[in-house]
C-alpha cells in the first residue's frame, strides 16, 4: 500500500480582512485614518465593502491521481504490446513467407512433390529445401541457429534432444498435443520427444534393426524360416558356416567384432536391453553376460565361432553371399541392392530372448528452430509433411527412386499397411516394442552417440588385452557417466529430454 509522505509545512493562511486583528508578532501600530463624516450626497457616499468569508484551504493528497495515471500508462503499454503482437501476427499471416528447410538424406526431387502439394494448399508459404552433408551437420546446425542464420525447419536424430534442446521450438498445442502424439506414433517416439506437455519434434519415419537373411544360403542349409529367438539362431550356425583355412568361405552371421560389423553399437545396446541390463550403468551381471555373448561369435575356441576380423565389411560380405545373416537398419537394403542387384534376400524381425521382447529404434525427426520468425508457418509445414497425406506422398516418391520401399512410416495407422512387406514389414512389426539409446551408429553427431560408442568399442576390443569383462565394463560405465554429465543427463535412468 502506498501512503503519501507527511508534510512539515503549515497550510497557507487566509489573508486577514483589512482592519481586523490577526495573531502574530506586531511590528508597528497602524496609523489611524482620518474619520470622514458620512455625506448625504449619494455619489460621494462610499460604497460599503462586500465582506466575504475567505475559503479555508486544506492540504490535498496527490497519490490517488498518480496511481490512476500509472495504471492508465500500464494499460496502454499492455495494449500496445499485445496489440502489436496481434498486428504483427496478422501481418505475418497475410504476407508471403519463405521457409528454409534443411534435410539430410532425401534429394530435392524426392521431397519436392510434398512441398508442392503443401504450397498449393498454402499459397502464402514457400519452402526452400536444402540438402545438407552429414559432416559436422549437428555443429553447423546449432551454430547457424545461434547466429540467427539457421533454417526454419530441420532434420535431427531422435537421440539429439539433450544436445540441441536450446535450439528447438516446442510444437504448438494448435498443431499437436502430447495426447494426440502418443496415440498417433509408436511409444518410443513419445519417450524420446515428449517431456511433460512439450513436444520437441515430429518423426516422419521409424527405423531400427532387422535380421537380413540370404534365401539361397538358407535353402542350401535346409533352413525354411528365419530364427525368431537367439537359441534358434545358434542352432543354425553349424548348418551354414563353412570354414576356409583359418577363416570362413561362408559365415552364418556377422557378430563379435567392431571393425567390420556395421551397426555393432546398435546391436550390442539391443542385447544389453534384451538381457535386462541397465544401459546407463552397464556393470551388472546381465551386462557382463551380454558382452560375453556378443564376443562368442568371434572367439575361435567357441562352438558358435562364425566371424572374425579378417572378414570383409558385413554389408559387403552379405551382398556378396559370404555371410548368411546380418543385423542392420532398413536403408542398408539399398546399399546391398547397389552392390549385388541379383541377391535374393529378405528382412525379418531380430531374434529375442524368452520373455523379454525388446527391439531397437534409431530414426530422424523434423523440428523447428526457436529463432525462426515464422514458427507458426514452419510447424504447419511439418504438420502436413508428417500427416497421412504428406507421409504417403513421401513414401511413394521414395519408393520410386529406391525401388524396394520408402522409409518405414512413423504413424501407427500407416505402418499397419506395411507390416507384411518382405523388407520393411519387419521394422513395422518391431516398432511397438522398440527402445532407443544414444549408442546409435552413423548419426555423425560428434557428440553424445559418438562419444559413448568410443567407450563401447574399447570394451569389446579390450578382450585382446586380457582384461576381464567386469573390468572393461566398469571402465565403459565410468566413461558413460562422464559423457552424461557433460550433457546434463542423469545416469540412473535412460537419458530423457529435460527442459
Amino acid at each position: 500500500m502506498i501512503t503519501p509522505p507527511s508534510s512539515t509545512e503549515s497550510p497557507p493562511q487566509p489573508p486577514s480582512p483589512q482592519g481586523s486583528i490577526s495573531f502574530g508578532t506586531p511590528t508597528m501600530a497602524p496609523t489611524p485614518e482620518p474619520v470622514i463624516p458620512p455625506s448625504n450626497d449619494p455619489v460621494l457616499s462610499p460604497t460599503p465593502p462586500i465582506l466575504t468569508t475567505p475559503a479555508v484551504m486544506t492540504p490535498s493528497n496527490p497519490w490517488p491521481k498518480r496511481l490512476l495515471a500509472i495504471a492508465l500508462v500500464l494499460i496502454l503499454v499492455m495494449v500496445g504490446i499485445f496489440g502489436g503482437k496481434y498486428i504483427y501476427s496478422m501481418i505475418n499471416a497475410s504476407k508471403q513467407v519463405t521457409l528454409t528447410y534443411w534435410g539430410l538424406w532425401e534429394n530435392e526431387a524426392v521431397i519436392q512433390p510434398a512441398i508442392a502439394a503443401f504450397e498449393a494448399k498454402n499459397p502464402k508459404i514457400k519452402i526452400q529445401y536444402v540438402k545438407q552433408s552429414q559432416k559436422q551437420y549437428r555443429e553447423r546446425l546449432q551454430a547457424a541457429i545461434d547466429r540467427g542464420e539457421g533454417p526454419d525447419i530441420f532434420r535431427f536424430h531422435n537421440t539429439w534432444v539433450p544436445m540441441i534442446y536450446n535450439q528447438l521450438s516446442p510444437v504448438p498445442a494448435t498443431v499437436m498435443t502430447p495426447a494426440v502424439f502418443k496415440s498417433a506414433f509408436y511409444p518410443v517416439a513419445s519417450a524420446d520427444l515428449v517431456a511433460g506437455e512439450a513436444i520437441y519434434g515430429i518423426p516422419l519415419m521409424i527405423d531400427g534393426l532387422g535380421l537380413y537373411y540370404n534365401e539361397e544360403l538358407f535353402a542350401k542349409a535346409g533352413i525354411t524360416a528365419p530364427p525368431s529367438t537367439w537359441e534358434e539362431l545358434l542352432t543354425m550356425i553349424p548348418k551354414i558356416a563353412k570354414f576356409e583355412g583359418t577363416s570362413f568361405a561362408v559365415s552364418a552371421i556377422a557378430l563379435g567384432t567392431t571393425n567390420n560389423v556395421e551397426n555393432y553399437s546398435d546391436i550390442f545396446a539391443t542385447m544389453l536391453m534384451q538381457n535386462g541390463a541397465d544401459v546407463t550403468n552397464p556393470t551388472s551381471k546381465e551386462a557382463e553376460e551380454a558382452l560375453t555373448f556378443y564376443q562368442k561369435f568371434a572367439t575361435p575356441q567357441d562352438s558358435i565361432y562364425t566371424w572374425n576380423e579378417t572378414m570383409d565389411n558385413s554389408i559387403y560380405a552379405f551382398a556378396m553371399g559370404k555371410v548368411a545373416m546380418i543385423l542392420a537398419p532398413s536403408w542398408r537394403a539399398f546399399d546391398i541392392q547397389d552392390i549385388n542387384p541379383s541377391l535374393r534376400f529378405k528382412i525379418a524381425p531380430i531374434p529375442q530372448l524368452p520373455g523379454n521382447t525388446v527391439n531397437w529404434a534409431s530414426y530422424w525427426v523434423e523440428g523447428v528452430s526457436n529463432k525462426s520468425q515464422y514458427t507458426k508457418q514452419a510447424w504447419e509445414f511439418v504438420q502436413y509433411l508428417t500427416s497421412k497425406e504428406g507421409a504417403t506422398l513421401m513414401y511413394s516418391e521414395e519408393q520410386k527412386s529406391r525401388k524396394l520401399f520408402g522409409e518405414p512410416y512413423a504413424l501407427v495407422e500407416l505402418g499397419l499397411t506395411l507390416k507384411d512387406d518382405p523388407y520393411v514389414g519387419a521394422y513395422i512389426q518391431e516398432a511397438p516394442t522398440a527402445k532407443s539409446f544414444p549408442l546409435a551408429s552413423r548419426t555423425f553427431d560428434n557428440g553424445l552417440n559418438d562419444k559413448l560408442i568410443t567407450y563401447l568399442q574399447d570394451a569389446i576390443n579390450g578382450k585382446s588385452t586380457g582384461s576381464s569383462e567386469v573390468e572393461r565394463l566398469q571402465t565403459m560405465a565410468a566413461g558413460f557417466k562422464q559423457v552424461f554429465t557433460t550433457y546434463g543427463l542423469v545416469t540412473n535412468t535412460a537419458p530423457q529430454p529435460t527442459p
